[in-house]
Parts: C-alpha cells; structure tokens; sequence
C-alpha cells in the first residue's frame, strides 16, 4: 500500500512565510529558514514551497534564495511561483528542489508540462489548479494567484495536465484556503476519480478527520496543509506543529 504524505505548504512573500486566508490577507509567520528548521525537527514527510508574489509581479522565482532555503531542508521539497520556462525548472532542480509546480503558465502554455515530463520525468513536474465556486455553486479554475477565471471545470483541467504528463495534481479550493473548515471532499474525489495520476488535497484542513476524509472520501494521495501546521487555538496564534507519523496514520486510518 502506497504511503500517504502529510505535506506542510509554505507560503513565501519576501523573506518569510505567511498564510493566507482565501488567498487574501497574508499573515507573517516568520523567518524562512528557522520555519523549515522546525519542520526538519519535526521530521515532515515533505514540504512545498509556493512564492505568492512572483507571478504577480511577472519576475522569475528568486534562485540564489531558494538554493539556500533548499540546503536547509532535510526532507523532499517542491517549489511553485513564478516558473515560466524549462530553464527556470533546470535551475530549481539544480539548487536542490525535487519538484517543480506549474500553475499560470501551465495554463498559458499547456506544452509546457509536457515538455518537463519529458526532460525531468513526470515524477518532478506538479500541475497546480486552484478552484473557485462561482454562481450556484459551479468551480472553476483560477490563474494568477486566484485572480484570473478560466472557465475551465476542475476535472477538465485536471484530465488535460495529466494527459500532457504531470506527475501528480496539487488541487487547490480558494474558498476553503486557511479557513480550517475542511477540504472540499466532493472536488477532490471528482478530480482523483477522473485521472490516474496522484492527487494533493489542499485548503481547508483543520484536523485530521479532515486529512481522513480527503484521502477514505475524497480518494486523495496525498494531503497538504498550510493553517493546520502554522496556528493553534482560537486567536489563530503562530505555532509550528506536526503530528508524529505513526500515530497521524493511525488516526486518519491508514494503518
């Protein structure tokens, strides 16, 4: 049986994290490097770093920064924002990412992914979709950090990263994003049931009967989180937790 991981997501805005709530409102967590410090020390399964103001900003993810924030990390580690090209890709995986995620530019530039699996192997190359409910509840995907509508359902835009070669689908619910009210269960079981590819769920957890019903209900492989891992109690304090593996998966009913 495949294991599940438990993946902390980053949010990088300068030269710290923050977490944001629907993708607004980004609240300082602290210094990048003691942040994954603590993850080490906590022995995460993996992380994913994801830049917020890249894209935005229409500059490419910061290299130098990154390899140092790279060296750091004792775990597998992914990284998003701001990556436009093969090359960009090259230069991550050569400061010491093991994956690379494409969001906007997977979308401007579908050959993209394709030409990534191709190079890099699928294994490396996450196609990240974050998804908005519009009027009556339709989802649609969003680009430019959650700015930009494409009219594209969810599964659809899932099925054509897969079949241009992603790895795996970091599937993103804006609405959901630092609420801590759970996952959107029926999105993700839509896009996991409609690909053959590994799907992260992502927005929304707040316990791990959450984590539960993304992977037994939702058919997720994988679960990320950002609030979960960074703030505790009522006022949303910053403290940097991770659950004990063995006992996480007990729990969520894994073993």
């Amino acid at each position: 049986m495949a294991i599940t991981r438990i993946i902390p997501c980053l949010l990088l805005r300068g030269n710290g994290f923050v977490k944001t709530r629907r993708f607004k409102d980004p609240v300082y967590l602290g210094d990048c490097f003691n942040t994954v410090r603590l993850f080490n020390e906590k022995e995460a399964d993996e992380l994913m770093i994801l830049d917020i103001e890249a894209t935005g900003a229409g500059r490419p993810p910061r290299f130098d920064f990154l390899r140092d924030l790279a060296g750091e990390c004792f775990m597998p580690v992914g990284y998003g924002g701001g990556v436009r090209s093969l090359e960009d890709m090259r230069r991550l995986f050569a400061a010491g990412f093991e994956k690379v995620s494409v969001n906007t530019q997977a979308w401007r530039d579908p050959e993209l992914i394709r030409k990534a699996a191709r190079e890099f192997g699928a294994q490396s190359v996450i196609a990240s979709i974050d998804v908005r409910r519009r009027l009556f509840g339709r989802q649609e995907v969003f680009i430019d950090g959650g700015r930009t509508g494409t009219g594209m359902d969810p599964v659809e835009a899932a099925k054509r990263a897969a079949d241009m070669g992603a790895g795996e689908i970091l599937l993103t619910s804006i609405d959901r994003d630092g609420t801590m009210q759970g996952y959107e269960v029926e999105m993700i079981r839509r896009v996991a049931d409609a690909v053959d590819v590994p799907v992260i769920a992502s927005g929304g957890a707040g316990s791990l009967a959450d984590f539960r019903a993304a992977i037994h209900e939702g058919h997720a492989s994988a679960v990320a989180a950002g609030s979960f891992f960074v703030f505790t109690g009522k006022h949303r304090a910053v403290l940097i937790t991770y659950p004990a593996y063995a006992a996480t998966l007990k729990e969520i009913g894994i073993s």
